[in-house]
Parts: C-alpha cells; sequence; structure tokens
C-alpha cells in the first residue's frame, strides 16, 4: 500500500488537532501506521514561555518567525523518516497558512503522495468555545481566563494577516469541521487512504452518547402539548429510577433543552456527578406548536380542525400557526447535536431532550425517512444508547423500568 502525507491547514482554533486525532485513531484502528507530527507541541519544547505571547507570532518578529520556519522544518524531517522506517500516514498538524509555507511542504515531502486538509470553523458558538478551551492549556497558567482568551485572539488575528486559503495544491479538500462539510476538493484519484479520509470528515462522530427523554410532566399526563412545565411526581419518580439505573455509567457533560422539565430531569443525573458538566442549549428547545401550545389535542380537533387534518396529511412538514414543522426543527437541531459533540471532545455524552427533538436526533444517526421521524418510539421509560463513527453505527434502546410509567 502506497504511503501519504496529510497537511493540515486553518487558523488555530479551527479544529486541526481533533480532526487529526481522528484520522490517527480510525487508521491505528484500522492498522494503519499513523502518527501525528505536531508544531505546537514541538514549539512549547524549544520556545518554551515566551512563545506563548501573542507577539511572538507577529509578522515583523523575525525572531518567533525564524523559530517557527525550524520547527516545521523540523517535523518535515521527522515525519519523512517516520514513511521511509515504516510508517503508512504522516499527519503534520500546523496552521501551514500561507501558500510559502505549503510550497516549503511540497518541496520537502517529495517522496510520497501529499493531501492538504483545510479547516474551517465556520460557527461562531463553536469558535469562541475552541478559544476558550486554548485558553485552559497549561501554558496560559499564569494568566487569567480572560488574558488568555485575549492573547489568543491578537495570535489568530496575527496568522489571519498572512492566511491564504487553498487553490493552487494539487490535492486538497476544504472542510467545515463543525459541520462535517466538504465545502470544496481536488481528489487524490486512486489513493487508499483519500476515501477513508474523506468518509471520517463527513461523519457525525460520537463514540458514546445517551439520548433521554425528560419525565412525566402534568401537560404529558393530560395530553397537552408544548409549555414549559416542571415535572410531575411520577415524572420525578421516573428521573430517579433513571439515575439510580445509570449511576455506575460514566457521563462527563450532559446537554440540555432550556425547559424546565428538561433541566429538572438531568439534576437527578447529576446529583451523583459532582464534575460533570451541564449545558442549556436552545437548539434542544421542544417543537413550537405556535397558537396550539398548552392545549389538548382533542381541544384542537374541536377547535382548529384544519390543523389537525394538515398534521395527519403530513406531520413532517406541517407547521402550527405561529410555531414549528419538524422539518424547521431539523437544522436547528442538528447545529445543537453538532455543537454538544464538539464540546465534550468525545467524552461520554447525555442529551436530555424532548419527544420530538429526541426522534431528530436519533433520525441522524438510523437514517431515518423524513414522513417517519414524527412517528419514532420515543418513550419515557427507556433511553438509547448512540455509538456512531466510520467503522460502528450501533443504536440500542434500553430501559431503566421494567414496565411503562
Amino acid at each position: 500500500m502506497s504511503k501519504l502525507y496529510v497537511a493540515l491547514v486553518g487558523l488555530p482554533a479551527s479544529g486541526k488537532s481533533t480532526l487529526a486525532k481522528r484520522i490517527r485513531d480510525d487508521f491505528v484502528d484500522e492498522g494503519i501506521n499513523c502518527a501525528i507530527f505536531n508544531n505546537g507541541e514541538l514549539r512549547r519544547k524549544i520556545a518554551g514561555p515566551a512563545s506563548t505571547e501573542s507577539s511572538w507570532y507577529a509578522p515583523d518578529n523575525s525572531e518567533g518567525r525564524e523559530i517557527r520556519e525550524r520547527i516545521a522544518l523540523a517535523n518535515m524531517q521527522e515525519a519523512k523518516k517516520f514513511l521511509s522506517e515504516g510508517g503508512d500516514v504522516a499527519v503534520l498538524d500546523a496552521t501551514n497558512g500561507s501558500r510559502k509555507r505549503r510550497r516549503l511542504l511540497e518541496e520537502t515531502l517529495n517522496d510520497h503522495p501529499l493531501l492538504f486538509i483545510e479547516c474551517l470553523n465556520e460557527d461562531p458558538v463553536l469558535h469562541e468555545a475552541c478559544i476558550r478551551r486554548k485558553a485552559l492549556l497549561p501554558e496560559y497558567a499564569s494568566y487569567s481566563e480572560e488574558d488568555a482568551v485575549e492573547s489568543f485572539k491578537a495570535r489568530i488575528a496575527y496568522y489571519n494577516s498572512i492566511y491564504e486559503h487553498l487553490d493552487e495544491e494539487k490535492y486538497y479538500l476544504c472542510v467545515d469541521t463543525m459541520a462535517n462539510r466538504i465545502m470544496a476538493e481536488r481528489p487524490m484519484e486512486g489513493s487508499p487512504y483519500y476515501p477513508a479520509i474523506r468518509e471520517l470528515i463527513v461523519t457525525t462522530w460520537a463514540r458514546e452518547l445517551y439520548l433521554v427523554r425528560h419525565g412525566q410532566t402534568e401537560f404529558n399526563a393530560e395530553g397537552r402539548i408544548g409549555g414549559d412545565p416542571l415535572l410531575s411526581e411520577k415524572g420525578r419518580m421516573q428521573a430517579a429510577q433513571l439515575a439510580e439505573h445509570m449511576k455506575d455509567t460514566r457521563i462527563d457533560y450532559i446537554f440540555t433543552s432550556t425547559r424546565r422539565r428538561s433541566g429538572e430531569t438531568a439534576a437527578f443525573l447529576a446529583k451523583t456527578r459532582p464534575d460533570v458538566r451541564i449545558y442549556a442549549l436552545p437548539e434542544f428547545d421542544e417543537l413550537n406548536a405556535g397558537v396550539c401550545e398548552n392545549m389538548r389535542y382533542e381541544e384542537i380537533r374541536e377547535t382548529m380542525p384544519e390543523v389537525t387534518r394538515g398534521r395527519n396529511a403530513d406531520k413532517f412538514n406541517f407547521c402550527y400557526p405561529g410555531g414549528e414543522s419538524y422539518a424547521m426543527v431539523m437544522q436547528r437541531v442538528l447545529r445543537g447535536l453538532r455543537r454538544a459533540l464538539f464540546l465534550s471532545a468525545g467524552a461520554p455524552t447525555c442529551i436530555v431532550g424532548h419527544q420530538a427533538i429526541n426522534r431528530v436526533v436519533l433520525s441522524m444517526f438510523m437514517r431515518q425517512r423524513t414522513e417517519d421521524i414524527p412517528y419514532m418510539f420515543v418513550p419515557q421509560n427507556q433511553y438509547y444508547r448512540i455509538e456512531c463513527t466510520p467503522r460502528v453505527r450501533l443504536v440500542k434502546r434500553i430501559p431503566y423500568l421494567a414496565k411503562k410509567v
């Protein structure tokens, strides 16, 4: 099998290192000898604390520029050595933002094919989250969090002043790393690695995701839709039994909607997990029923028969007057799912959602037909465990009560 260099391209906080690790981990699992050569790690060893200062990255800082060039060349040589000594794929994780640097890569790594992958972070919320995560690195230990954030943003600005997008390179992929979407490509025909890399880029990764529906509310018992009710006594019992059932399950992150019933259910799970991180995302709010919010289904049938007829005719595309349809909800739920999976960085994660929202989340992993999504089974006495990588696609429904309550 032929060998391959992969050179990542992108501004800081664009998801390069996350993608590099996915490529390495997936290839290693397949028995492919793959290694990462990260310029940042080498920079911290060679240049030390001085390289944390944003001014070190200024284009007119000749000392910083010379050290960065030496580091880049050193990693190129290490990558060449790795492939010459039995390695299969070498991933060079660095900004590589200028055409000058990329020409140097092409000239130096000329013994095997070279694929460039440009990473773009198009989500402003996740871009800010990426920066704040970087601000927690050990190299910023002497900074306050806000000072670290400002310093890192200044570093990005310096890189951005010399940044040039991919265009002239022989083989490349341009990727929205937060949306798992390929925006442009110049394919590497005949490479056994190219389709594998492409597949893992467009796959929504979830190594250990638990999808839970909130406990029963009085609205559920009365057949009312929407609103923002608290859990009923039965709902609190369900949440307590769910927490007991999952007490030995590792959960590092919990994502809820902004609705009280979702947060209340999550609180039971958090009681025995003092270090769990909880985020409330509006993207996971239940489908908005508009003028029908808080109404019983029989009230809607009696007072708005046209709503019932329209909903029964095409439940996926039907939009409540002043509200939403499943079709409309799809995009915001997908955005929320991507944000949750990115923020949790592969750690065991739980989403405490609602019936319609959980149906949409499930459909993204089960590739359900749109007309069937509004009828997917999402009971309040069971939860789903989801694992999704390029090699594994598992969706399992797990009961936590002996019978429906």
